[in-house]
C-alpha cells in the first residue's frame, strides 16, 4: 500500500515537472519572439489637413411671422409642417378690447364728427363773407385749413375704431387685417401659438409675439464654430465635408465655406469664431433644420504620398529624425524632411523610400 502511494507521488511531481519545462520553454520562444524591434512600414497615402466646426443644419433664411394688430387667436389654417405658399391665410387674429378702450374709440369718433361738423360751418360762414368782401382771403384760407385738420382726425377715429372692434382697416394703399398670410414660400417650421392665445403687435416699441416660424428648405446651409486656434487657416471657399449625426454613414454631404465672422463669442470658457458653409451636395439624403452636424473643412490636402505615422519622428532643433536598422543590424537615426500633417501620419518629402521599415519608439514603462 506504501509502495503504490510513493509512485503515484513521484509520477505526479514528474508530471509537474515536465508540464513547467514545456510552458518555461514556450515563453522563452515567445519572448524571443516578441524581444526584436517593433517597425512600421513606409506607405503611400492621402494626407488631409483639416479643422473641425460643431454645429447644425439650418435654413439660409427663416422668417419669424408676427401680427400688426393686437388681440386673441381666433382661427388656425395651418400646422406644424405644412408647406403654403406666399400669401396663404395662416391664422386669424380676433380683436379683443377692453369695454374701456372700446367706449374711448367709440366717443372719440363721435367727438371727432361734431368737431368737423362745427369746422365745416365755420367754413361755409367764412366762405360767405368773402364773397361779400367782409373778411380777408386769409380768413378764408385759415377756416378751410381748421377743416381739414378736423376731417382727418375724424378719419383717424375712424381707423381707430376699426382696428379695436374689427381688426382690419386700409390706410392709404395699407391693409391691416386681422387674417395674417404667409409672408413667403415655404414651411411652417414651428407653431408657438394655439387658439385662445393673446397676441401683442408689432410696433416701433415693442417686437411683438411670434406667432409661427417659416422656412425656404431648399436652400439650407451648416452654421457653427471653429477653435481659434483653427480660424486663421480658414479662408471663404474651402471645401468642407459634412458629417450628419441623424444620418450615419452618409459621407456624400458636401460644402463650401461661405462666412467666416470677424468677431469671436466664447462658448464653454472657449473662444470660437462662427462660420457658414454653403451645401454643395447632398447625395439625395433628405435633410430637417436643427440637425446637429460636425464640418470637417479642407485646409490642405496632398494625395498619394510617401508617409510615415507621425508618433516615429523625433523632433529637434528644427529638424526631424527617425529610427532604422542599419545594414550591420544596429539602429541608426538618419534625418528627413517633412511636409503635411494631419495629426495622424504625417508627409515624408525626403530622406526615406517607400517599402522601408522605420523603428518604433520605445514604449515607456510605468513604475
Amino acid at each position: 500500500m506504501k509502495k503504490s502511494t510513493k509512485r503515484w507521488t513521484w509520477l505526479i511531481i514528474i508530471i509537474i515537472a515536465v508540464g513547467g519545462s514545456l510552458a518555461a520553454f514556450k515563453m522563452m520562444k515567445g519572448s524571443d519572439a516578441n524581444d526584436g524591434p517593433k517597425t512600421v512600414e513606409v506607405e503611400r497615402a492621402d494626407i488631409v489637413d483639416q479643422a473641425l466646426a460643431v454645429g447644425t443644419i439650418d435654413p439660409e433664411i427663416e422668417v419669424s411671422v408676427k401680427s400688426k394688430v393686437s388681440g386673441v387667436v381666433n382661427k388656425l389654417f395651418v400646422d406644424a409642417g405644412d408647406y403654403v405658399t406666399a400669401g396663404a391665410p395662416l391664422l386669424e387674429i380676433k380683436p379683443n378690447p377692453t369695454p374701456l378702450e372700446l367706449a374711448e374709440a367709440t366717443r372719440d369718433v363721435e367727438m371727432k364728427k361734431i368737431a368737423l361738423e362745427q369746422a365745416q360751418k365755420e367754413r361755409d360762414r367764412v366762405n360767405s363773407l368773402l364773397k361779400s368782401k367782409l373778411i380777408s382771403e386769409k380768413e378764408f384760407d385759415d377756416a378751410s385749413k381748421n377743416y381739414e385738420e378736423a376731417a382727418l382726425r375724424y378719419s383717424m377715429a375712424k381707423e381707430k375704431l376699426a382696428l379695436v372692434d374689427e381688426g382690419k382697416v386700409k390706410i392709404a394703399d395699407t391693409s391691416f387685417e386681422s387674417v395674417i398670410k404667409a409672408p413667403i414660400e415655404g414651411y411652417v417650421l414651428e407653431k408657438m401659438i394655439e387658439v385662445g392665445d393673446p397676441v401683442v403687435p408689432l410696433t416701433t416699441y415693442q417686437e411683438g409675439t411670434v406667432l409661427m416660424t417659416m422656412a425656404d428648405m431648399k436652400k439650407l446651409v451648416f452654421k457653427g464654430t471653429v477653435d481659434e486656434i483653427d480660424v486663421g487657416k480658414l479662408r471663404e471657399g474651402m471645401e468642407a465635408v459634412i458629417d450628419i449625426g441623424a444620418i450615419p454613414g452618409d459621407d456624400g454631404i458636401l460644402g463650401r465655406v461661405n462666412k467666416i465672422s470677424l468677431k469671436a463669442r466664447k462658448e464653454n470658457n472657449t473662444t470660437v469664431f462662427p462660420v457658414e458653409i454653403d451645401l454643395t451636395y447632398t447625395n439625395g439624403s433628405v435633410l430637417r433644420a436643427g440637425y446637429s452636424a460636425n464640418a470637417n473643412i479642407i485646409i490642405e490636402k496632398r494625395e498619394n504620398v510617401v508617409s510615415i505615422p507621425e508618433r516615429v519622428v523625433t523632433l529637434r532643433n528644427d529638424s526631424s529624425f527617425v529610427k532604422i536598422l542599419g545594414d550591420d543590424g544596429l539602429e541608426k537615426e538618419i534625418a528627413i524632411t517633412t511636409g503635411l500633417s494631419d495629426a495622424i501620419n504625417i508627409e515624408v518629402v525626403s530622406g526615406l523610400e517607400e517599402g522601408q521599415k522605420v523603428l518604433e519608439k520605445p514604449v515607456r514603462v510605468i513604475e
